[in-house]
């Protein structure tokens, strides 16, 4: 097992963004939960320490904790590909989708089980008893029983769900409802998610929130968003007057030194070009495939002007806890290498570095902010951190009416919505309206930021989390 290093950081610094009050109060709430868990390690264990939204709420959340003086520690289970091909099937049986379509049944369980047996292993001569342990998603699911047994106070914290349920849904929950007998709470970002086989009085809602100090979050000048996006490739230089420079999570000064591997045909679009966005894992249930078909039919229209489109995603050798990564950028590669000439020059595909997270998170940082338009046209979506992240930035956001997603967006007042995630025509229509109407979008980016501000920041995490410790008298 992996320990990330989690820095610790002063509640103190939201007062400039969200107030002296709404500061006090998370103060109120963190000294509560330090003086109930004195003596105790606040533990979180998920399935990977780069990429994804969990490893964002991890990082939103964790570092104010241990700034209230609380000891938060976070885990990462070690798994092989058979483990994370099973549990990739249960992210999408849980979604309503059938994934690869293959079997969940005794073999399958019988890999599950043996694979976090060898990290229950290390648990125990870490966790004590009346420690909290936190468990992230399906993936951590069944350290539940040896963790009870141990005496640790478990909490199960699933972050996706589908909105209606179905033969899929309910094989996910059948495979995972054995380990979460006796679980002491259990912790969804929407009702909506909550399955039968969770008791709902032990059930609290929390939903995800982003941090506006990181590298993805904080505030960067036009000319370093510029010289960060030249010297990734991403946009054409000259870089001006700018330095490819962010600030770690610590405080401390760093380059963006490397680069994004990036299928494109021609040159890199100019400083100047309106650029549509995605960025997101290369997972199906992004519909990558759907954004690039949609774009191109925009493309067949002749209604563009000179906008292109970026699809970007991590680098696939870096998620270990997503196998489809790989697969799923091999059929996006392929749709794009059967466009048209012309298209190809317009539609860029970009694997974005990952050797170090918080470089990571300043490209897509810059990204997000040179956007014209920021789109999230995912088929099925837990949350939708990439929404929150682009709408903190001010950038006008399109985004399907799928799971957290239609709840962040207030369409019409803090973006638009999708209805019919796989109608092109919609889609396209929205993207053709903000790229026309660009008054239009900076109305909706204004919106967005200030419904991120009052509802998805990292304090209210830490305020719910800690009314949660209570609730179970923890």
């Amino acid at each position: 097992m992996q320990e990330v290093q989690i820095p610790a950081q002063s509640i103190d610094r939201y007062v400039p963004v969200i107030g002296e009050e709404e500061v006090r109060l998370a103060h109120v709430a963190a000294d509560r939960a330090r003086k109930r868990i004195a003596g105790r390690v606040l533990w979180n264990i998920n399935s990977t320490a780069s990429g994804g939204g969990v490893v964002e709420i991890l990082g939103a959340l964790l570092p104010y904790v241990r700034g209230a003086e609380i000891d938060a520690r976070w885990l990462v289970i070690d798994g092989n590909e058979d483990f994370f091909r099973i549990t990739k099937r249960l992210h999408h049986a849980l979604h309503g989708r059938a994934g690869d379509g293959s079997a969940l049944g005794d073999e399958q369980r019988e890999v599950y089980e043996a694979t976090l047996r060898g990290n229950t292993r290390e648990l125990s001569a870490l966790v004590r008893p009346r420690d909290i342990v936190l468990l992230h998603d399906p993936q951590t699911a069944g350290l539940a029983p040896e963790l009870l047994r141990a005496g640790a106070i478990v909490i199960w914290r699933c972050h996706i769900g589908a909105d209606e349920v179905n033969a899929e849904v309910d094989l996910g929950w059948d495979f995972l409802e054995p380990y979460l007998e006796g679980v002491h709470a259990f912790v969804f970002s929407r009702a909506q998610y909550i399955p039968e086989c969770c008791d709902h009085t032990r059930s609290a809602i929390i939903p995800p929130a982003i941090d506006p100090f990181s590298a993805k979050n904080q505030d960067l000048d036009d000319e370093t968003v510029r010289a960060i996006l030249v010297h990734a490739g991403i946009v054409e230089g000259p870089s001006g007057p700018g330095q490819p420079v962010f600030h770690r999570r610590d405080g401390s000064p760093e380059r963006v030194d490397r680069q994004a591997d990036i299928l494109r045909h021609g040159r890199a679009p100019n400083g100047d070009t309106p650029l549509v966005v995605q960025v997101s894992r290369w997972d199906p249930l992004k519909d990558p495939i759907g954004v690039l078909d949609g774009f191109a039919r925009l493309l067949d229209g002749k209604r563009l002007g000179d906008a292109q489109l970026v699809l970007a995603g991590p680098n696939v050798t870096a998620v270990a806890d997503d196998p489809e990564g790989a697969e799923t950028l091999d059929r996006v590669m392929e749709r794009w290498r059967f466009l048209p000439h012309g298209h190809r020059g317009r539609i860029h595909l970009a694997c974005l570095p990952m050797a170090d997270s918080e470089e990571n998170a300043a490209i897509v940082n810059a990204l997000q902010r040179h956007a014209a338009v920021v789109v999230q046209k995912s088929l099925q979506e837990g949350f939708g951190l990439t929404v929150t992240e682009a709408m903190w930035k001010g950038r006008p956001v399109i985004g399907s009416a799928v799971g957290g997603i239609q709840e962040q967006i207030e369409d019409g007042v803090s973006g638009l919505l999708l209805r019919d995630p796989e109608d092109l025509t919609a889609f396209g229509a929205l993207v053709q309206r903000l790229l026309d109407e660009p008054a239009y979008g900076q109305t909706l980016g204004v919106g967005a930021r200030e419904r991120v501000r009052a509802e998805y920041l990292g304090l209210r995490q830490l305020i719910q989390h800690a009314e949660l410790l209570e609730r179970i008298d923890a």
